[in-house]
């Protein structure tokens, strides 16, 4: 493992408190952050300039269709430029190790290969995953009607990126509900102990009003923090992670800096 772990940390898209973020970094031992926004940062993600970095953590909301977030560089249909296909290949071709927190979990919803990243199975709308037709998953948050919630998380496992958190810890985060059945091609790492059932969530936000109207899921998984391969990359995904309530959270920096040096070992 490098002396110092170099993680270039991508952003836009979605708003966050920008001191109390680059704060949870730099209280992590040995580690240096860079953060650079979309689009500038399909330039930084190329072959020729990423290899400076050991990590890659995705913070950016992207290629979300229809909402005018065209700071990623994709026309308003959500596909990714063509340079940013090539960097993200590049990226599983070198084997580097990605990070996704939170929101970055919804990015490029219509681009098959960022959901084999995330290995999420959170829909922004009703429609087809894995030859399926599932609803829009539920939300609970700060941006919507049910505030987030307070969880305990239970940890799954004796692994690395736990080292130090064995008893769980609680968090005040965003939730979403997911189909379970994403959860048999990844190794989870942390279970929110919540009912993720419908009543406890509103339907997805971006979805249109007609199937806000008649939400509904059926029980879903409760499966928050997990990690799995992509091609040669190692992915780790925190879908909590929305707020200065994890940034400034000791558990949730140790989670995070555990992650990260565990990426950079590998």
């Amino acid at each position: 493992m490098p002396e110092t772990v170099n993680v270039l940390v991508v952003s836009k898209g979605h708003a966050y408190d920008h001191n109390s973020f680059k704060a949870m970094f730099d209280a992590m031992a040995n580690v240096t952050m860079t953060l650079v926004e979309l689009p500038a940062a399909q330039v930084v993600l190329q072959p020729e300039h990423v290899g400076a970095y050991d990590v890659v953590f995705f913070y950016d909301m992207s290629g979300i269709p229809g909402i005018g977030l065209l700071h990623d560089g994709a026309n308003n249909t959500g596909e990714p430029p063509a340079a940013y296909v090539r960097a993200i290949e590049g990226l599983l071709e070198t084997g580097i190790g990605l990070i996704l927190v939170n929101h970055a979990t919804v990015s490029w919803p219509l681009w098959p290969l960022w959901r084999e990243i995330s290995g999420s199975s959170y829909m922004l709308s009703a429609g087809e995953l894995n030859g399926q037709h599932v609803p829009g998953s539920g939300y609970r948050g700060g941006h919507g009607p049910l505030p987030s919630a307070t969880i305990q998380l239970v940890p799954q496992q004796d692994h690395p990126v736990l080292q130090g958190l064995a008893g769980g810890f609680e968090i005040t985060d965003e939730l979403y509900l997911k189909t379970k059945d994403f959860e048999a091609n990844v190794t989870p790492l942390f279970r929110g102990d919540y009912a993720f059932v419908a009543e406890n969530f509103t339907p997805p936000p971006l979805a249109p009003a007609e199937e806000q109207a008649s939400w509904d899921h059926p029980p879903g998984s409760d499966l928050i923090v997990w990690t799995h391969h992509c091609r040669n990359s190692q992915v780790f995904v925190s879908e909590v992670g929305d707020s200065p309530l994890a940034y400034d959270d000791p558990n949730y920096r140790r989670l995070l800096e555990n992650a990260i040096h565990w990426l950079a070992e590998r």
